[in-house]
């Protein structure tokens, strides 16, 4: 099985030019295979590892960390691999249609398959510094090769989708935690993230090649599409355009601080070249500025989280209702790439998390942003909001397996209506006319069986109502089975 190394030099991503989807024959036990005998060799290299081994969890873990006791804290670590695999199979069935676009979902029954798999290196350079790179492989299509609605069902599928398996540097970074006081916590050992203690009030530093969301809009139910859900609207605020290239990354800079029960966070991140492109700007020309407050409390001793999250991309970017005046005088569909200049993008959004009982959670999040502007890099959505449960297993008998259980309503602005009716494309939807919009409703359902320690299988089920904010198509119902490894 061979495998490319993928430059960042890229070309641009735009939805015009994605290829023909088709149902790929990805070899995924092959790969899958290959990534379960790096886990095997990897657990020697992790033996370092003292104390109870860490239950799989998010990339980025909410701050809420257990306190060392009498001032003693669990050995840090110099080092540590880790490696993950996650494959994603999904069918929908075919769905009433009297139109579609080049952004649109088939109305015929469609298969999709996506796989990746990472390998983590992380080291402890000197005290309170963690240098950490990761290099990830992909493989697949995700069903209508990530087209079709804004709120789109796979988001752990790159919109760069390919038959054969490609490797890319996803992250590269260096973390720098600086003590603010005395009192310590203890930090299992994750994903990015050494085991040791670190202080309870701290500084925390982090530069280098990451996901915005790794340090932005985290939540402890709904965050991490390996684990928990898997529609793009749940998984963050889908309003939240962060900044990425076509993979969800870029380069940038963020500090936190933490002080008791709040935390500040600011940071400014590299922007693509143009909207929805492979492509980052190598001089930060065009970037975005993300500031977020978080307040961490407990509810008859239930612990809980609210954090607001706002941020202002500085690019160029089209306006909606200037593209469509522009295809009123041409005649031709209307395209904000040919109306674009640099202007100022704002958003804002709440996100909640809440324990309401042993092992239940609920969350929450509600979100805007200008919807005067396209959108420039995550997806086609200027209102929304969300709300969920999370039960934990261990109710019935299975600590390790999760139900998980929401409903997303997204919604685009008047403009971006007008845009999609005068036959625009979004980064994601775009049916070639949008006569009777309405709101993009979803729900979705999982559970998530543990098979053994490093291993879960989930199964899925997504109902989207109205896909694209077109009345006149779906309901869409995509099923899915996630298979996923990580040690």
């Amino acid at each position: 099985m061979a495998i490319e190394l993928e430059k960042d030099t890229s070309a641009d991503v735009k939805p015009t030019e994605r290829p023909q989807l088709r149902l790929v024959r990805s070899r995924p036990l092959r790969l899958l295979a290959t990534v379960a005998i790096l886990a095997l060799g990897a657990t020697a290299a992790v033996a370092q590892e003292r104390g109870p081994e860490p239950q799989p969890k998010q990339e980025n873990p909410p701050p809420g960390t257990q306190q060392a006791d009498e001032g003693r804290s669990a050995p840090p670590q110099s080092w540590a691999l880790h490696v993950q695999s996650t494959d994603i199979l999904q069918h929908y069935g075919a769905f009433s249609s009297p139109y579609e676009g080049g952004n649109s979902f088939r109305p015929q029954a469609t298969w999709g398959n996506t796989v990746d798999a990472t390998l983590y290196a992380g080291i402890a350079p000197w005290s309170g510094a963690e240098i950490w790179g990761n290099l990830e492989m992909y493989q697949g299509y995700a069903p209508n090769n990530t087209l079709g609605a804004a709120g789109y069902v796979n988001g752990d599928g790159a919109k760069v989708g390919r038959s054969h398996p490609y490797a890319r540097i996803a992250r590269l970074f260096i973390r720098q935690t600086i003590a603010l006081g005395a009192e310590r916590e203890d930090v299992d050992a994750d994903l990015n993230q050494l085991g040791g203690s670190r202080a309870r009030d701290r500084l925390v530093l982090t530069a280098g090649k990451l996901n915005a969301t790794d340090v932005f809009d985290t939540n402890k139910y709904a965050h991490d599409p390996r684990h928990d859900f898997m529609n793009w609207s749940l998984i963050d605020a889908g309003s939240f355009d962060y900044a990425a290239d076509a993979w969800g990354y870029t380069y940038g800079a963020a500090a936190e601080a933490y002080r008791g029960d709040w935390t500040w966070r600011a940071g400014v991140f590299d922007l693509s070249i143009v909207p929805n492109s492979g492509v980052l700007t190598s001089d930060f020309s065009q970037f975005q500025l993300v500031g977020e407050a978080e307040r961490r409390f407990s509810l008859q001793g239930h612990p809980g989280a609210l954090r607001l999250t706002g941020f202002v991309t500085r690019g160029r970017m089209g306006r909606y209702d200037d593209a469509v005046q522009l295809s009123a005088t041409t005649g031709q569909p209307a395209d904000t790439a040919l109306v674009r200049h640099y202007r100022s993008r704002p958003g804002l959004h709440l996100n909640l998390e809440q324990e309401v009982a042993k092992d239940i959670g609920v969350f929450a999040r509600w979100g805007w942003s200008d919807g005067t502007y396209e959108s420039y890099e995550y997806t086609d959505i200027d209102h929304t909001a969300q709300a969920g449960i999370s039960i934990a297993g261990s109710r019935w008998g299975r600590k390790d397996d999760t139900f998980g259980a929401a409903f997303v309503v997204n919604q685009l602005s008047g403009a971006g209506h007008r845009y999609l009716n005068a036959g625009g494309l979004g980064i994601l939807v775009g049916d070639s006319r949008l006569p009777r919009p309405g709101a993009e409703d979803i729900a979705e359902v999982y559970y998530s069986l543990s098979l053994r320690k490093d291993v879960t299988v989930t199964l899925d089920d997504q109902l989207v109502e109205r896909p694209a904010y077109n009345r006149d198509r779906g309901p869409v119902n995509v099923v899915g089975l996630r298979l996923h490894l990580q040690h």
